[in-house]
C-alpha cells in the first residue's frame, strides 16, 4: 500500500481539550513523526484544518503552529471531498447537532466523550451513521494511560487468578471560588448547562470496565452535592444545582463487583488522582494513571484483627512496583493512531458510537438509580 494523505477537520481545536490533548499533543506530533504506520509499512499523514466560530482564536493557533489552515465555515469544509474526516471537540450541547451535519456529508467521525447530553440522541448518531456507512470513533482515552496498560497486561497474563472485585477512587479538592480559584469551570457544577460528576465520570467508568473487566450488568449509585454554594469565574455566589460526589456499585455480568468513588470534594491521599485496587484469587494489584503496584498470595501478610494493640505490619512495604524500561506516549495520541490505522485498513474499531451511546446510557441509569435509591439493571445489547 502507497502512502497517502488523509484530510480532517478539527471542530473545536481552540478549546481547552481541543488545542491540548488532540492538535498539539496528538495531531501535531503524528505530523511530525511522518504520518501513522500501517501494518503494511506504509504510512498515513494528517492534513488538517481548523474549524470554529472565532476567527481571531482560530488564527492565533494557525500562527503558533506554522500557518494551518483554518475555516470559520463549517458547511464549506464538510462539503470538501479534500477532508473525508470530522473530529469533533465542541462543548457536548453542541455535539450532536455538528455530528449530523458531517454524517450526513458522508464523513467519517471522531469526537471526544460524551457524544451526546441523552441516551436518545447518542442512540440517534450511532443508528445515523451505521445508516450512512461511516466509521466512528470516540476518544477512550483512560484505557491508553501507562498505568492500565500495565493492568490490561496482568490481566490478560491470568496474574489475578479469578478477579473478585475492584474498587476506584477518583476526585480532588476543587477550591469553592471565594478564598481561591476554582479549578474547575462553574458549569460543572450547574445541572441546567450539562454539569455533574456522574454526566462527567460515569461514560469514563463504563468504557473502563467494559474494556477491562466485564459487561456491567446493574448500578446502584448515590449522587450528592456536597457543597452547596460556589463561586464563578467573575466572583460571584452562586447555588450549585449539580452534583459533585457519586459513589457507586457496578455488578458486572461475570460475578466482579466494582465499587467507583467520583468527588471533586476529597484531599488526595493517595499517589494518584485516580487509582484502582484490583482483588483476585492469585494476587492483587493498585494501579493509577501511570504506576502500578501488585502484590502475589505468596507474600500476602496474614492478617489479625486486634483493636486493642497497635498493629506492627508494614503493609505498604509488600508491595512491589512494576517497572518497565517501555516509553508511553501521550495516550490520546496513541488512540488517535488506532483510529486512523483502523480507517486505513478497514478494520473493526471497538471504541465507536455504540460504546460511546452505552457510557452516556450508564450515566443516565446512575441517574435514575440515585433517584430512586435502588439498584437499575443494565440493558443488554450493543447500545
Amino acid at each position: 500500500m502507497a502512502d497517502k494523505t488523509i484530510g480532517v477537520i478539527l471542530n473545536g481545536a481552540t478549546g481547552r481539550m481541543g488545542y491540548r490533548q488532540h492538535l498539539c499533543r496528538s495531531i501535531l506530533p503524528i505530523i511530525e513523526q511522518g504520518g501513522v504506520e500501517l501494518s503494511d509499512g506504509s504510512h498515513v499523514q494528517l492534513d488538517p484544518i481548523l474549524a470554529g466560530r472565532h476567527e481571531s482564536k482560530l488564527k492565533e493557533a494557525s500562527e503558533k503552529h506554522g500557518g494551518l489552515k483554518y475555516t470559520t465555515d463549517l458547511d464549506s469544509v464538510l462539503a470538501d471531498p479534500a477532508y473525508p474526516l470530522y473530529a469533533d471537540f465542541l462543548v457536548t450541547s453542541a455535539r450532536p447537532d455538528a455530528i449530523k451535519k458531517a454524517i450526513a456529508a458522508g464523513k467519517d467521525i471522531y469526537t471526544e466523550k460524551p457524544i451526546a447530553e441523552t441516551y436518545e440522541d447518542a442512540r440517534e448518531l450511532v443508528q445515523l451513521a451505521e445508516a450512512q456507512g461511516v466509521k466512528t470513533g470516540v476518544v477512550h482515552d483512560k484505557l491508553f494511560l501507562p498505568g492500565l496498560l500495565k493492568l490490561r497486561r496482568l490481566i490478560n497474563s491470568g496474574f489475578f487468578g479469578r478477579i473478585l472485585s475492584v474498587h476506584g477512587e477518583f476526585g480532588y479538592w476543587v477550591f469553592e471560588g471565594d478564598w481561591r480559584q476554582s479549578q474547575r469551570p462553574s458549569w460543572n457544577y450547574k445541572k441546567e448547562l450539562g454539569g455533574g460528576i456522574i454526566s462527567d465520570m460515569f461514560p469514563h467508568w463504563n468504557y473502563v470496565i467494559e474494556g477491562l473487566f466485564g459487561h456491567i450488568k446493574s448500578v446502584y449509585a448515590q449522587a450528592k452535592t456536597e457543597i452547596p454554594e460556589r463561586w464563578d469565574e467573575q466572583g460571584n455566589k452562586y447555588e450549585a444545582t449539580a452534583e459533585d460526589a457519586a459513589y457507586a456499585i457496578f455488578e458486572l455480568d461475570n460475578g466482579i463487583t466494582v465499587q467507583m468513588n467520583s468527588s471533586w470534594n476529597t484531599r488526595v491521599y493517595r499517589n494518584e488522582l485516580l487509582e484502582f485496587q484490583i482483588d483476585g484469587t492469585h494476587g492483587s494489584a493498585v494501579v493509577g494513571l501511570f504506576g502500578a503496584e501488585i502484590q502475589v498470595r505468596d507474600v500476602t501478610p496474614k492478617a489479625f484483627w486486634n483493636p486493642d494493640v497497635p498493629d506492627p505490619h508494614d503493609y505498604m512495604a509488600g508491595w512491589q512496583e512494576i517497572n518497565t524500561d517501555e516509553t508511553f506516549e501521550n495516550g490520546f495520541k496513541v488512540q488517535w493512531e488506532e483510529f486512523i490505522r483502523s480507517l486505513a485498513e478497514g478494520t473493526d474499531y471497538p471504541y465507536d458510537f455504540a460504546s460511546g451511546a452505552r457510557g452516556v446510557r450508564l450515566a443516565e441509569l446512575g441517574y435514575e438509580s440515585a433517584s430512586q435509591g435502588a439498584k437499575v439493571l443494565v440493558p443488554d445489547g450493543r447500545y
